[in-house]
């Protein structure tokens, strides 16, 4: 079993930053490859970024270039650093650890969820 928490969102304004931490319990943080999703109100959630176990990183689009995902395996923690938030970059956003060294950008091939923490970008 792997348990996530996530800490660091907030209400920022449009052009700033935040840095999301996402802790994780368990001692084969390392083998697990991490993913942040997020889900906006009356939307599903959508994948914004992932690492592999070896700190391969991949972005959706809309993220690209603005936010990065970074891993510390000794602390077992995954953080996501967010510049240049946009208002639509606004929602909840999750952690979540996949039993697999590989990363995907779909949430059904995560196995353990955080129980997200909100951003909201003001204009």
């Amino acid at each position: 079993q792997v348990q996530l928490v996530e800490s660091g969102g907030g209400l920022v304004q449009a052009g700033g930053s935040l840095r999301l931490s996402c802790a994780a319990s368990g001692r084969t943080f390392s083998r697990y490859a991490m993913g942040w999703f997020r889900q906006a109100p009356g939307k599903e959630r959508e994948f914004a970024a992932a690492i592999s176990w070896s700190g391969i990183t991949y972005y959706a689009d809309s993220v690209k270039g603005r936010f990065t995902i970074s891993r510390d395996n000794v602390k077992s923690t995954v953080y996501l650093q967010m510049n240049s938030l946009k208002p639509e970059d606004t929602a909840v956003y999750y952690c979540a650890a996949r039993s697999n060294p590989l990363y995907s950008v779909n949430s059904y091939d995560y196995d353990y969820w955080g129980q997200g923490t909100q951003v909201t970008v003001s204009s």
